[in-house]
């Protein structure tokens, strides 16, 4: 017994002396970070006000290294989060917000489920945007090696918001990963795409008015069509060659017209022939993250609008998510 009591002091004294080196470290990085922003025209005195309080965040790290998109397998992914209770929920949403949210899909041409659906998988329509302190956050994965230069990028135009007095830094709070409001914007994204929509001189993402005129504005600026196709599920052939076979979400490759793909579609009858001369891509998104994953299944054939979704989240089974809510939602309203 005194033999484990000694071991297990030991390996408490290294784990704190381990946090005590990050720590330090991570002070040492806001000391040089403190220069790239001054460099950059942020303001001593805006730096000084809110990055003198920021952490090192072990938990977002956890989370960077593990996020669902990661390891869980598509039909799990999405059914989680196109579910029966979350349709409901998102009905039963609209029917409260359905003058502002009419209003933004005519102003914007953005359809009203295809917003429902992002708002109820991002941050199920405003009931959860996250606790965890932005500024922190962004700072941490800043200084983590792995993402290091697009974070410190974020940090910085999240600072420059915050300057030009844009955004209120007190209101903060949001995911791991630095994203921010009811549809989970990242600075960049606020700077570019978010809009000030009830007028009162301030841009608040956790406002509906601001929030859904801010995302309707982003879509329609990338390029979403309407009523314009996401993807179909298809039953492919083992015809069909790898090269057009897409496992990940970085860069759709090696697309094609709709009409050149049938060949290799068991059930291509399932597909309007009127989006023939749309371009199409093929993903088979188990693949490179489930062990033993069938090579063909599940597939899909997907479209420009599906790539629109990968520019919010780079993530296959995210933009597969969104695209299926959107329809279910459409069914009910």
């Amino acid at each position: 017994m005194k033999r484990f009591n000694f071991i297990l002091f030991f390996i408490l004294i290294f784990i704190n002396s381990s946090f005590a080196d990050i720590n330090k470290d991570f002070e040492n990085w806001k000391v040089n970070f403190k220069k790239i922003a001054l460099e950059n025209n942020i303001s001593e005195k805006t730096f000084d006000k809110v990055m003198s309080n920021t952490k090192f965040l072990s938990d977002v790290i956890k989370y960077d290294r593990y996020q669902p998109e990661f390891y869980e397998d598509t039909k799990t992914y999405i059914s989680k989060r196109t579910s029966t209770k979350k349709v409901s929920f998102g009905k039963k949403f609209y029917q409260k917000n359905s003058k502002l949210i009419n209003t933004v899909q005519n102003k914007f041409n953005i359809e009203r489920e295809l917003l429902l659906a992002l708002m109820g998988i991002e941050t199920n329509f405003g009931t959860y945007v996250g606790k965890m302190d932005i500024l922190s956050s962004l700072a941490t994965l800043s200084f983590d090696k792995r993402r290091s230069e697009f974070f410190t990028n974020e940090l910085l135009i999240l600072l420059r918001l915050i300057e030009n007095e844009q955004i209120d830094y007190k209101t903060l709070y949001g995911s791991w990963a630095g994203a921010f409001g009811f549809f989970q914007f990242m600075p960049s994204t606020m700077k570019n795409y978010a809009i000030d929509y009830d007028g009162n001189g301030s841009i608040d993402l956790k406002n509906n008015y601001d929030a859904y005129a801010s995302a309707s504005n982003y879509l329609n600026q990338i390029g979403w069509k309407s009523d314009y196709p996401c993807f179909y599920r298809i039953d492919l052939s083992d015809s069909i060659p790898s090269k057009y076979l897409n496992i990940s979400a970085k860069k759709i490759h090696d697309k094609r017209k709709l009409k050149y793909f049938r060949k290799y579609i068991k059930n291509h009858d399932q597909i309007d022939n009127k989006f023939d001369k749309l371009n199409a891509a093929i993903i088979t998104p188990d693949k490179d993250i489930i062990p033993d994953a069938e090579t063909l299944n599940p597939a899909y054939i997907v479209f420009d609008n599906y790539e629109i979704i990968l520019k919010w989240n780079r993530s296959l089974r995210f933009a597969l998510a969104v695209c299926t809510l959107k329809d279910k939602l459409k069914n009910e309203l």
